[in-house]
């Protein structure tokens, strides 16, 4: 369910390493830039370590996505029309993440990029060989262009890319973004991960003699510069995109290894029961597992013993992650933190483990939960003196009580938090009535509508819903389709649904669109909560501003244990690792990257000799 952002980047230490010795008054050329120390790899760099830069290229990969799409336009993408699966690889960015560093991207449209001592702007220089597939250069104009397209018509860049002012040609292969104001040391950085368009094309008319809009979705097959393009497709049900041939950026050193097969196909399910059935029936390669229910008893198919599929988990250290269900604070009923605190006492975590989750999961206690920024005991030190600053506009509680979920998991446990529940409920303003939770004010019942899109998840919403109806809430479960939901989604159109936000290692600009204020009314947002707030607004600056690393910490924990100390959310479960099971076609590197979890399928590559034992695919 995460859109954009799952790994946005701020930062502290002093960014990347020169590529061109720079005059003394002058800031260096860099060919690289890192938000958490010096890049690993010099300007002369080859290849990345992780990957096979012997990889063969060929084969095709078949991946499963859920739902439909209507749209090719990644610009709108969240806002109108539902995006097709694998459009970003038809694009190219003017930086390349590395996947062992933590925060660390290396040049890709662009060679060099160049900024000042004060974070105050950034310069990209673009590759004098980039060019679209139609054979156009790359030019300045298709950044600024881009830059523009998308700040103007998508929320979450909006937000993301709030504080720069401008993009401009600053020479014949040069851009320079300029910020509203210097210290914020994750901009320079970040300017370079939004996809660049061709202007020249979204200018010019259609096959069908009308001019194209940026701003519209579209089915027509989008030019890009990347290493893929759009082959064939059925709206709504399949695309497959075809590898490019003389593709510019074939030996840049961020793509050696990557992009090896010749096709991928993309095989559209109506949702994620059918689609299990389908890898079953080999009509795709790759399943990433999210239910612990399947992996424990749905892989005993023929295919999985045999060894013709296998299973394997990838350890994933790349980020944190909150994962719960939301309570949507546009609606009254959810206003007040007594009533969102009483759901989550509701909520019998240990027991479903036990019953549902065959023992897998573990409890979510922070919005950064499995990485250094998750806040733990009392407050000290600098945490502490930051949160002093803002104590005025933060819960009391937040400065002498450590968050804690609370505990069910055995009938004593449950009657405790029920009748606390209950309590807070009373002191509240809902009442008891005829068995039913009544407003004592405004004599509304408390009636909560839990929303999903998989359904699959309505078993967990059924668990949860008596213990609920014994506070006399009246509860409703509703699955509805993939492109219902998502339409909800945007309207912000839900009491209860289930988000998840990935952190990366470095929180930044992200953080206004998760959780700041202006976000809140924005459809299309992630600020899918709704949350208003002035202290959680005066942290996510402190965060976004931080001078050294030791601040970024101490200024997320502070966020943290305020985000968590308002109840939004009833935290869900983790399990640290990504399950995954493919057909044994395909082979990856060993060792694999640190922060790449399972890499499918960019490091990957169609293995021949397997596939003939395995058999073909379909």
């Amino acid at each position: 369910m995460a859109r954009f952002g799952t790994g946005c980047i701020l930062a502290l230490v002093m960014l990347g390493s020169a590529l061109v010795p720079a005059k003394a008054d002058e800031p260096a050329w860099r060919h690289a830039v890192s938000l958490m120390g010096e890049p690993k790899y010099p300007a002369d760099f080859k290849h990345f370590n992780y990957v096979n830069p012997d990889a063969p290229k060929g084969g095709v990969v078949r991946l499963a996505a859920t739902g439909s799409f209507d749209n090719f336009n990644l610009v709108v993408a969240g806002v109108k029309g539902q995006i097709a699966a694998g459009i970003g690889s038809v694009y190219e960015t003017l930086l390349s993440n590395s996947l062992d560093e933590v925060s660390t991207a290396y040049g890709l449209l662009a060679e060099q990029l160049t900024y000042p001592a004060d974070f105050s702007s950034v310069t990209y220089r673009l590759r004098a060989n980039a060019t679209w597939q139609d054979g156009e250069p790359v030019i300045p104009e298709d950044v600024i262009f881009s830059f523009d397209a998308l700040k103007a018509n998508s929320p979450q860049y909006a937000f993301y890319f709030e504080h720069v002012l401008r993009a401009e040609k600053t020479g014949g292969h040069d851009v320079t973004f300029t910020f509203d104001a210097p210290g914020n040391r994750e901009l320079p950085q970040i300017v370079g991960q939004f996809p660049i368009l061709p202007k020249h094309w979204w200018e010019a008319k259609g096959p069908d003699g009308k001019p194209r809009s940026i701003a519209e979705t579209t089915l027509e097959p989008p030019l890009g510069s990347g290493p893929y393009r759009i082959k064939n497709f059925t709206a709504g049900r399949t695309i497959v995109l075809e590898r490019v041939k003389n593709y510019w950026g074939e030996k840049v050193p961020a793509n050696i290894g990557t992009n090896n097969f010749d096709e991928m196909h993309f095989e559209y399910f109506r949702d994620t029961t059918v689609q299990l059935e389908g890898l079953k029936g080999d009509e795709y390669d790759f399943r990433l597992e999210n239910s612990s229910k399947n992996w424990a008893t749905a892989y005993d198919f023929p295919a999985v013993k045999d060894g013709r599929v296998i299973r394997e988990e990838f350890a994933e250290r790349a980020s944190g992650r909150m994962q719960g269900f939301i309570m949507n604070l546009r609606r009254a009923k959810f206003q007040d933190q007594r009533v969102r605190r009483a759901l989550n006492l509701a909520f019998d975590f240990e027991e479903m483990n036990k019953t549902v989750f065959f023992g897998a999961y573990k409890r979510i206690g922070s919005y950064y939960e499995g990485t250094e920024l998750s806040a733990s005991g009392m407050p000290a030190g600098l945490e502490k003196d930051i949160l002093e600053s803002v104590k005025d506009l933060i819960p009391a509680s937040v400065l002498t009580t450590p968050y804690q979920n609370p505990v069910n998991g055995n009938p004593q446990a449950v009657r405790d938090n029920l009748r606390e529940a209950d309590r807070l409920l009373k002191e509240a303003g809902w009442e008891i009535k005829s068995g039913k939770r009544i407003n004592t004010k405004t004599g509304d019942t408390l009636a909560i509508e839990l929303l999903a899109d998989d359904p699959t998840f309505e078993r967990i919403l059924l668990f949860w819903k008596p213990s609920l109806e014994r506070l006399g809430v009246t509860v409703n479960v509703r699955v509805v389709d993939p492109s219902q939901y998502e339409e909800r989604m945007r309207d912000f159109d839900y009491d209860i649904t289930t988000d998840l936000w990935g952190e990366s290692l470095s929180p930044g600009n992200e953080q206004r669109e998760f959780w700041g204020s202006k976000s809140a009314d924005v459809k299309g947002s992630r600020n899918t909560i709704g949350i208003k707030d002035a202290g959680i607004d005066a942290l996510i600056d402190r965060v976004i501003f931080a001078k050294t690393r030791e601040e970024l910490i101490a200024a997320t924990h502070a966020l943290d244990r305020v985000l968590l100390a308002h109840d939004y959310v009833v935290p869900q479960w983790s399990y640290g690792f990504s399950r995954t099971a493919r057909w044994n076609r395909f082979s990856h590197p060993d060792p694999m990257p640190d922060y790449g979890a399972s890499a499918f399928p960019t490091i990957w590559w169609y293995d021949t000799a397997k596939a003939q034992k395995t058999g073909k695919a379909g």
